[in-house]
């Protein structure tokens, strides 16, 4: 009598060996856990600020037109060099006085912080002077600071301005199809809503300063052109720095600006609170010398 043949269900699986990994299969799955490693660490390495550029690099990323963020990397350095006093540094003073022009916003800003750290610059004077014109209101506002350091109050009313919440009107008549929560923190540049307009076609709407945005048109709103979208209140950090220039060429005139920030509002911290307080008697002192 023949055995009858055992079903092929009935096999324990448990006990059929399983193919492995062939060694280019091995060597593919460690090549690309290796890439997924290593891809963050080069994009960090290459847009960190904090790495420190050798001398030819610094000249080299000053004219790198092609990566603004090379530019503002060298900046910074340029800028660190400046305040440790280093002598080399006025090496790229005529670099900073041309990017007081760049086409790149980011790259006037930064350039306008680090030109406010060396008051005998040759032409970093007239170079802010001229910035005070710029039609970034952060660059703007970052030359009038600096100017500050110069013992020139010419950009007073672009500081006072620092202290005022960003009204953002609309480009065109439209629809909003998306936009941010009030009470959202955002940074310059930051999209807060998106408008469709035309024949489908979209805006986007950025917030000229970093900040809090304090109100936004909600989706589904109809926009004239012209029309507020929103409002965006300036970030602690720039309304710290406007208070204390202030603090030295404040005028009578810019107490209602400065008080608004004497509160005691869960948004306004209490470093920016007793800051305004302190302007607010600096000013009131030499109104009665």
């Amino acid at each position: 009598m023949s055995a009858n043949p055992i079903p092929a269900q009935s096999i324990d699986r448990a006990h059929v060996p399983k193919p492995g990994m062939s060694r280019t299969q091995k060597l593919l799955f460690f090549v690309t856990a290796w890439l997924i490693c290593l891809m963050p660490f080069l994009f960090w390495w290459n847009t960190w600020f904090g790495r420190k550029l050798s001398d030819q690099q610094l000249t080299e990323y000053l004219h790198d037109a092609k990566k603004p963020r090379h530019i503002q990397q060298a900046l910074v350095q340029v800028g660190e060099r400046i305040t440790r006093r280093e002598p080399a540094a006025q090496r790229w003073y005529p670099d900073l006085v041309r990017l007081s022009a760049d086409p790149v916003e980011e790259v006037r800003n930064t350039d306008a912080w680090v030109m406010g750290q060396d008051t005998t610059g040759t032409g970093f004077h007239d170079a802010l002077l001229k910035m005070l014109n710029d039609p970034s209101p952060m660059v703007r506002g970052n030359a009038a600071l600096s100017l500050v350091r110069f013992g020139d109050a010419s950009g007073r009313p672009q500081i006072v301005s620092l202290l005022q919440p960003a009204h953002i009107e609309s480009p065109e008549s439209g629809r909003i199809i998306d936009s941010d929560r009030p009470g959202t923190a955002i940074h310059q540049g930051g999209l807060i809503a998106k408008l469709e307009y035309g024949q489908a076609q979209t805006a986007e709407i950025r917030s000229p300063i970093p900040g809090r945005i304090r109100s936004v048109a909600g989706t589904g709103a109809n926009i004239a052109s012209g029309a507020e979208i929103a409002v965006v209140d300036p970030s602690t950090e720039q309304v710290w720095e406007a208070l204390r220039a202030l603090y030295l060429i404040g005028q009578p005139d810019d107490l209602p600006a400065v008080r608004a920030y004497e509160r005691d509002l869960p948004d306004i911290s209490n470093d920016v609170r007793q800051q305004a307080i302190e302007t607010e008697k600096a000013i009131q002192a030499r109104e009665n010398r």
